[in-house]
């Protein structure tokens, strides 16, 4: 039954403020409006934008679709019923058009509604051309065009939710309000459909947002029993999809850059869930310190004219600053951020599944300059409360956005200006990737990033001279005269921060250049951007496979790339390659002569293969570079052969294997996944693997090894017809317990055996507490601060076959908080530094200057010299098993890379790679994290270089 809906004189107060009128006579859905105000705990959660909903005689209301209201206690919405109800109002309105993002990696289908009125749908071609041509000036003849453009177009509004998906409510909050803005009549919703376009997608993460709804459905079949943990969220990583804004390794970081390209959104808007009552992004600082000024100070502008406007309306708890920092691009908002657009975020308090009751704020109920109407120490929340106050705030800031259409505009316009000159403002001019680097597929994988991200990438046709150096032809160059400028200065410049700013959100460091191994020249002299260069078209993904000639001789080729993953590509692309490692120096006569060192790559093509067909193949789609091989004299190798892998998983968490097992599917590896329960269930591990690894995980030995408790009934991890969702990449009918000590002895007669155990971060512990390993030990008193970041490591051991390629130093990825501080000599504490300064480079207290030798006061200067007949002291036999470090942490005045470290003598000289012989077999052990989002490939080759050489390492 619709009826007209009165004014009341809390709704006149509220539309006093805004200047704003909603029309009283048009009619309101009656029984949606009763549950609206039935679900909504305390009125203050309420406002005039939300206490209603407006009824439409063509639009269904989600409650026709769906079968319930938004907000309905313990009721959530599937993907595919949020995708499905968009395209019902796009059905019944003239308002509302759906687009296709692609899909998930299990594909499920991502989508996005664009609601305006009729004039700007029948016209949303033109409105996307005119965000192109202000977002790129270079097209623009004059000032006038832009003026005409300005007035012409309008801004974009995109908002979304389920990207985090315990994070329950933005689904929901999402589809009401799409149909608010189709329907309701009112001044305030004209402004922002006339002046504005609003995206709305319900659900980034859509097959986490599966899981969740079955797993809550389980939890309401299923009243009083211990409910499954969400294994998986989506097929790869759960909390750490928002963080994939670099790499963009994901299908959902893929889908939503490539929609923000196509629309060009003024604002990207990220709906989540963590802090009471709702938290409007701004953040503490330091902020991100490449972007523009004006997009901080946008930040400020809309947060607080929200805060404000909800404020006077009686909502408790609206705030903002002390919550992220603002400062690492990783995020899935830096689609616009990083564009010269405006990305921001929500938190609000977390719908809690969608169950209702009595929820304890905790220290967010205290008052603080930046939260001076802070949230009650106690609430009862419901679901229906988080719909209420997001969509409330939502409609403000998208009517602030509309309503000063023109100024939004006009500052995206100016930031994509100043981005354009940046080359000859701030700087640097260009960044170079010279065509002289040995890692040509590490540059060839940086430059399918940046082109990912929508910068221009350009490619020497000649030399070019500047003041920065000689760069040849073939050099990649990423000129900073183009709009997203300041995208790829972010990616390819170093960063510092402060150990005195407020602690970091998350990573502090992520320079591409040292974390992939390879050279990015900053370029400050202008001279550089007028080489003559071309614009390099995508470089997509291929497979390339081994074309057939009549030659009927085996070729070979010597590998010119230096640890890249290159190899790795070429093993898992053409499997009928054999790769061999030269175990001695050699000289190559097609080179006239060139010496090549010991670990050089061999690729020996197959009878009836063209191999310089192949070769073009290799180098221009995968980045390898190869000279046809003929050696001097014999060539002494070992093959290098793809071993039987095994990537482990726990079933706490399994985000942190979810990075390793994205780069060894982008670069076609095969591996099984298994879980610690095949390793505690098989005996003869040996029989099946070749390779174990065990990737970064958290806590300890004792936790790792025995898992989730053994308490209660089986937890169960798997898809069923009540809850088909549930799964994954594994499964299991019990998920409790882990390796536990059977596993233990598996593992170590497995390593014993011959095979090959890999840990990385805490997994080291295991084989330390564990007995497995002697020699090495961790430090379990870490008070170093070294949040994620680029840290220098130098080559302890470049004759060991797993440094094969690597130069003297590299950069890799390191967090205190999530690895661990191996020390030599098997015990805790500082042991095995080389005593005081030696890690740092520093001298013993003494006389004279830093670099002055000390003279001990009181003595003669003294050398013994050995004589005829004195006892020469007896050589110790060499241990087999002794621990080797093949990588260690550099001095502490040349530690840092990129990020942050307060104490950098606490982990200079440490170990961070160290081969542990253990009978017939190895195992590796990784302080570090080899691969982490992505953005670490030029760690990759650690992995590969131990995994292909399991059996070829001595020591057996």
């Amino acid at each position: 039954m619709f009826q007209p809906r009165p004014r009341s004189i809390a709704a006149l107060a509220a539309i006093a403020i805004l200047t704003i009128s909603v029309q009283a006579q048009q009619a309101i859905d009656e029984g949606y409006t009763k549950k609206i105000l039935e679900y909504t705990t305390e009125k203050f959660f309420l406002t005039e934008f939300v206490d209603h909903l407006p009824a439409s005689k063509t639009v269904p209301t989600p409650e026709k679709v769906l079968g319930y209201v938004i907000g309905t206690p313990k009721v959530l919405t599937y993907a595919e019923d949020c995708a499905r109800y968009l395209r019902e109002l796009e059905k019944a309105s003239p308002r509302v058009k759906v687009f296709s993002m692609g899909k998930s990696e299990e594909g499920r289908e991502m989508v996005v509604a664009a609601i305006s009125d009729e004039a700007n749908l029948a016209r949303l071609a033109r409105l996307k051309e005119i965000n192109g041509l202000l977002g790129d000036p270079r097209k623009l003849k004059t000032q006038d065009e832009a003026e005409k453009l300005l007035k012409e177009g309008v801004p974009f509004y995109w908002a979304t939710g389920g990207l985090h998906s315990p994070e329950t409510g933005p689904p929901e909050t999402l589809m009401e309000l799409a149909y608010r803005l189709a329907v309701d009549e009112s001044p305030f919703f004209e402004t922002i459909r006339k002046n504005s376009v609003i995206l709305i997608t319900p659900v980034i993460e859509t097959d986490g947002r599966n899981r969740i709804v079955d797993l809550n459905k389980w939890r309401n079949a299923n009243p009083g029993k211990r409910q499954p943990p969400t294994v998986y969220w989506g097929k790869y990583v759960a909390h750490d999809n928002n963080r994939d804004g670099i790499g963009l390794g994901l299908a959902l970081s893929q889908n939503i850059m490539k929609t923000w390209l196509d629309f060009k959104p003024t604002v990207f808007h990220d709906l989540h869930e963590s802090v009471p009552f709702l938290y409007i992004s701004t953040g503490t600082g330091p902020y991100n310190a490449w972007l523009d000024p004006i997009v901080v100070n946008e930040w400020q502008i809309l947060a607080y004219n929200e805060i404000n406007e909800m404020t006077k309306r009686g909502v408790p708890g609206v705030w903002t600053h002390d919550f992220f920092d603002g400062w690492a691009p990783n995020y899935a908002f830096y689609c616009a951020n990083g564009h010269n657009a405006i990305g921001r975020f929500y938190e609000t308090f977390s719908g809690g599944w969608a169950d209702t009751g009595i929820r304890q704020v905790g220290s967010q109920s205290q008052r603080a300059w930046f939260r001076p109407n802070p949230p009650f120490p106690e609430v009862r929340w419901s679901i229906r409360n988080n719909v209420n106050i997001m969509q409330s705030a939502l409609l403000i800031g998208m009517n602030k956005v509309a309503g000063e259409h023109e100024l939004f505009l006009r500052n995206y316009y100016l930031k994509s200006k100043r981005s354009i000159a940046k080359a000859t403002t701030e700087g640097p001019a260009a960044y170079v990737l010279p065509a002289s680097d040995k890692r040509k597929a590490n540059q060839l994988a940086i430059v399918r990033i940046l082109q990912a991200q929508g910068i221009e990438v350009h490619r020497l046709d000649k030399d070019a001279d500047s003041a920065d150096g000689k760069f040849g032809k073939g050099s990649y160059v990423v000129r900073m005269d183009q709009p997203y400028s300041r995208m790829a200065d972010m990616l390819l410049d170093s960063q510092y921060y402060s150990s005195k700013d407020p602690r970091s959100y998350d990573d502090t460091g992520w320079q591409l250049g040292p974390l992939f191994n390879v050279a990015t020249v900053r370029c400050k002299d202008v001279k550089v951007l007028d080489g003559t260069m071309a614009l390099v078209p995508a470089v997509p993904e291929v497979s390339v496979a081994i074309t057939p000639a009549n030659t009927v001789r085996p070729v070979s080729f010597v590998l010119k790339n230096g640890a890249d993953i290159g190899f790795i590509r070429l093993k898992a692309t053409m499997p009928a390659v054999e790769l061999m490692r030269a175990t001695a120096e050699f000289k190559n006569k097609e080179e006239g002569e060139v010496t090549y060192p010991a670990g050089t790559l061999i690729a020996k093509f197959p009878e009836g293969a063209d191999a310089e067909t192949n070769r073009q193949k290799l180098a221009s789609s995968v980045g390898i570079d190869m000279a046809p091989l003929a050696a001097s004299g014999d060539l002494q190798t070992v093959p290098m052969a793809m071993p039987r892998i095994a990537l482990v998983h726990t079933w706490a968490n399994t985000q942190s294997d979810g990075w390793y097992r994205l780069a060894f599917d982008q670069l076609g590896i095969k591996y099984d996944y298994i879980s610690v329960h095949d390793i505690r269930d098989t005996a003869d591990l040996k029989s099946k693997y070749d390779v174990l690894l065990l990737t970064s995980a958290s806590g300890s030995a004792q936790s790792l090894v025995n898992g989730l408790p053994k308490i209660g009934d089986p937890i169960p991890w798997k898809a069923t017809d009540a809850y088909p969702n549930l799964g994954g990449p594994a499964s299991s009918d019990d998920i409790r317990g882990g390796i536990e000590l059977a596993g233990m002895v598996n593992l170590q007669r497995f390593v014993t055996d011959g095979g090959m155990l890999i840990c990385t971060g805490a997994w080291c512990r295991v084989p330390i507490d564990y007995g497995i390993v002697s020699g090495i030990g961790y430090q379990t008193d870490v008070t170093v601060n070294a949040p994620g970041g680029v840290f220098l490591a130098e080559n302890a051991n470049k004759s060991h076959p797993v440094m094969s390629g690597y130069d003297d130093t590299v950069g890799v990825y390191f967090n205190a908080n999530s690895c661990v501080v191996l020390t030599t000599g098997g015990g805790g504490g500082f042991g095995g530094r080389g005593g005081p300064g030696a890690a740092s480079g520093e001298r013993p207290s003494g006389r004279g200057g830093k670099n002055d030798p000390d003279v001990v006061q009181g003595r003669p200067p003294y050398k013994p010299v050995l004589q005829p007949g004195d006892e020469t002291p007896t050589p110790q036999i060499a241990d087999p098993n002794r621990p080797q470090v093949l990588l260690r942490f550099s001095t502490a005045d040349k530690l840092l890379v990129s990020g942050m470290v307060d104490m950098p003598e606490e982990l200079a000289g440490r170990p961070l790679l160290v081969d542990c012989p253990v009978g017939k077999g190895h195992v590796m052990l990784f302080s570090f994290n080899p691969m982490w989002r992505g953005e670490t490939v030029g760690s990759y080759a650690f992995i590969f270089n131990a995994a292909m050489n399991w059996n070829t390492m001595g020591g057996k």
